[in-house]
């Protein structure tokens, strides 16, 4: 399953709308097969796993969930 998929089930159903919203962004740069630029996908990187802290920090996440999402983004992109 894609990280992105995952990160929207692990999100508590209340919130998976306004997170999805949020995880476009995101998406659309670490998922382009035209972004060239590796500056750009580090930082995008690195903002994601700041968003998913965010998220564990005030309970839309859930721990565990949290620390496989943040490998996943750290062994996929940085």
């Amino acid at each position: 399953m894609r990280t992105f998929d995952l990160i929207r089930d692990a999100v508590l159903p209340d919130f998976r709308d306004r997170v999805a919203e949020y995880l476009v962004q995101y998406e659309t740069v670490l998922m382009s097969e035209t972004t060239s630029d590796p500056e750009l996908t580090r930082a995008t990187a690195h903002q994601l796993r700041g968003y998913l802290r965010g998220l564990n920090t005030t309970r839309v996440l859930g721990m565990a969930d949290w620390e496989e999402l943040d490998r996943r983004v750290v062994n996929t992109w940085l």
